[in-house]
């Protein structure tokens, strides 16, 4: 007899029903425990439910050799930690293939050193339910790891989590299914994604959507190829991510909120995002990208203590357009070493970033409103360019530009048009050609000696939508 075979299909199958066997207990015609005492009754609903259990996939079956599919096995551990009020589920060393799973409330997944998921192959194994594409709602497959509505819930490492790079990719007209993310919680309160490494091809690695108080700390990232983002944050409130080393093909943090008249209407604003002590390096667009998808408004977002050791574009690249409507404000970058930057250190562009949306918000309201945007503390090696800040739109002008204290060295300086409240000061960069200052439409303080530049071109006014878009 296969004795680890029948063990593994006992533990199942009493896993299953374990599993079962407290939803029974709530359904019409079965009895209730009653307690003819109100009193005692109630003080035993005031106990905490969380009990800290701690459970190991394999004793749900998972065999980790890299071939047996475990899926089963490491949802029902998920399942079952929720059910007894919450722990940790233990992944221990091995090479775990698996299809989508779900993460649970009050359970953390905890991967052990040299412990390694791998996502399967097969797109039937990633559920096909409502995920966000671009700023939009669609149908898509399900994130490798996913969760939804969950609160206290996240991933711990030393562990490793490897998306199958055959599933990346951009939906198409032929395939209309957005592919699946690596890791991604939707709704979800209070997540740690901490301690592990990620890697992925052709599609976002880590991608919370609205989601509430996010810590993601000391990731390793490794993303490749076009649209291989490593974090896309996506109509997120209180999100904190530290000690974070992140390589990627597109942007190694993209900050969005929606595209065109669904997310106008939804107004899911991102906010109060911080991002600390973080290494970027990217080789198709920029490391921090704030935008293309706005239009639920982006505020309070800080940036500091970072590296940008490569960029196939822009460094740091803020960017929209006339069409997203609401805003992007108070954003601060701070204490930041740039260097290998094809293009430059900064880049706005309001104008004309990003796919037109079918039902983009029209007229004037659609041209996003710009507050607040804070430079300081720059050292830039043999960039291009300083600053391009030149697309902002004459009837929208950005209000508040701080650009202090910056160093090193660049091949052309500071391009700006459109700006009310501009503050540059201690600007010491050599090896530039031409004006360090080209301005058009500027107002502020630190602007002697500029130069008179062109004004952008503009886009063409958004006609109203006809008929009037209805949320559906």
């Amino acid at each position: 007899m296969d004795y680890d075979r029948t063990r593994r299909n006992f533990l199942r199958t009493t896993a299953l029903g374990l599993i079962a066997a407290p939803m029974v207990t709530g359904l019409p015609g079965f009895g209730k425990f009653e307690d003819p005492d109100l009193q005692n009754r109630e003080s035993v609903r005031e106990k905490k439910a969380a009990t800290g259990v701690k459970l190991n996939i394999r004793e749900f079956g998972a065999v980790g050799d890299g071939s047996t599919k475990d899926t089963v096995a490491i949802q029902q551990a998920l399942d079952r930690c929720w059910m007894l009020g919450g722990g940790e589920v233990i992944v221990p060393e091995g090479n775990y293939l698996t299809g989508a799973i779900a993460l649970k409330s009050n359970t953390l997944l905890r991967l052990e050193k040299d412990a390694i998921l791998t996502g399967a192959p097969d797109f039937n194994d990633y559920p096909i339910m409502q995920v966000r594409w671009e700023g939009k709602w669609i149908q898509g497959r399900t994130g490798l790891i996913f969760a939804l509505d969950c609160e206290n819930t996240g991933i711990s490492g030393p562990g490793k989590i490897a998306g199958n790079h055959a599933l990346g990719g951009r939906p198409t007209p032929q395939n209309p299914l957005r592919h699946p993310a690596l890791i991604e919680p939707m709704g979800c309160t209070n997540v740690l994604f901490e301690g592990f490494s990620a890697d992925y091809h052709l599609m976002w690695g880590i991608h919370p959507t609205y989601c509430e108080n996010v810590t993601i700390k000391n990731l390793t990232i490794r993303n490749s190829g076009g649209n291989g983002d490593g974090i896309d944050i996506d109509s997120c409130k209180h999100v904190f991510i530290d000690g974070c080393d992140i390589a990627t093909g597109d942007d190694c943090i993209a900050i969005k909120s929606g595209r065109g008249m669904e997310a106008y209407s939804l107004l899911k604003t991102t906010e109060d995002v911080q991002i600390t002590n973080c290494t970027f390096a990217d080789n198709i667009f920029a490391c921090v990208g704030i935008g293309s998808e706005t239009s639920g408004g982006i505020r309070n977002v800080s940036v500091k203590h970072c590296k940008f050791i490569s960029a196939r574009t822009f460094a740091v690249y803020i960017k929209s357009r006339t069409g997203r409507g609401a805003f992007i404000e108070d954003i601060v970058f701070d204490d930041l070493d740039i260097s290998g930057t094809q293009s430059g250190f900064l880049r706005i562009n309001i104008l004309t970033s990003g796919i037109q949306d079918q039902f983009p918000v029209p007229g004037e309201e659609g041209i996003p409103t710009i507050r607040n945007f804070n430079f300081s503390n720059i050292r830039v090696k043999d960039v291009p360019v300083l600053v391009d800040g030149t697309g902002i739109h004459p009837d929208k002008p950005l209000v508040g530009f701080t650009l202090h204290n910056v160093t090193g060295s660049c091949a052309k300086g500071i391009s700006l048009t459109n700006i009310k409240k501009a503050d540059i000061k201690n600007i010491y960069v050599s090896g530039f050609s031409g004006p360090l200052l080209g301005i058009n439409n500027v107002s502020g303080s630190g602007l002697k000696g500029a130069i008179e530049i062109d004004q952008p071109k503009l886009p063409e006014t958004i006609p109203g939508n006809n008929p009037p878009y209805q949320l559906k």
